[in-house]
């Protein structure tokens, strides 16, 4: 599993180039990706067409920004069939519009709840949209994952308390600035913890991005429902209709 801020796919050398986050992200082979900042505006191209054929054969993308030169969003794109896809609308009020993509990916082991995200900056905005993800995690007992870029940058954040008793393993890697990086802004949530085996970050994405990607290994504990085999090891990628968000 993989969630990467692009930075709209220009490097810090200011080259715009998709083909080099493709090669990033296919050296780790994940089967899930989520994707934050995608921007299609000036470009005569989807790039989401572009990665989700690249990385996946399920893809799913929220559009938060939609102006006549094209979009700005994020993409969530599994190498599993993508179910029960749900985009929702949890902006702040004279705030930046954001979203969060949910679904189930049809693993060969069983369902995986997952959820991806991009929020805001402001620490009341991310407040209220916590309270939205951890309400949106439920207590289910399937394995679930939510990843992205929470732009939670204090050790203590409302992200991590909001989160914590729903979604209690987190990655702990400093992905930004990609050159020094200093804060944990991208991370995956996990339930149960136990289903966080191992994580790491590249720092060859310095060169591509201003954030370092997070990538991580996830068991699917099969045993959260009756009658499915034991524990398996999970490693971490038809496009849905979507409503673009207001802006």
């Amino acid at each position: 599993m993989l969630t990467w801020n692009l930075h709209a796919g220009v490097g810090p050398d200011g080259r715009y180039d998709l083909g080099r986050v493709v090669a990033l992200v296919q050296k780790h082979d994940p089967d899930i990706v989520a994707l934050q900042e995608i921007d299609s505006r000036g470009r005569g191209e989807s790039p989401f067409t572009f990665l989700a054929q690249a990385l996946g054969s399920h893809a799913a993308e929220a559009r938060t920004i939609v102006a006549p030169d094209g979009y700005y969003g994020h993409a969530l794109i599994s190498r599993w069939p993508l179910g029960e896809v749900a985009i929702h609308d949890i902006s702040v009020s004279r705030r930046e519009a954001r979203c969060a993509i949910e679904g189930t990916v049809a693993t060969p082991y069983g369902p995986l709840d997952i959820a991806s995200v991009h929020l805001g900056l402001n620490w009341h905005e991310r407040r209220e949209q916590a309270a939205i993800l951890a309400a949106m995690a439920g207590t289910t007992r399937r394995t679930s994952v939510m990843l992205g870029d929470f732009n939670d940058w204090f050790v203590f954040g409302t992200v991590r308390r909001g989160l914590a008793a729903v979604l209690p393993g987190r990655t702990k890697l400093r992905t930004f600035p990609a050159r020094w990086p200093l804060l944990m802004l991208d991370r995956i949530y996990v339930r149960p913890a136990s289903a966080l085996v191992r994580y790491w970050t590249d720092r060859e994405a310095r060169l591509i991005s201003d954030h370092l990607p997070v990538i991580a290994d996830i068991r699917l504990d099969t045993g959260l429902d009756p009658g499915q085999p034991g524990p398996q090891p999970l490693s971490v990628l038809e496009p849905e209709p979507l409503l673009p968000a207001e802006t």
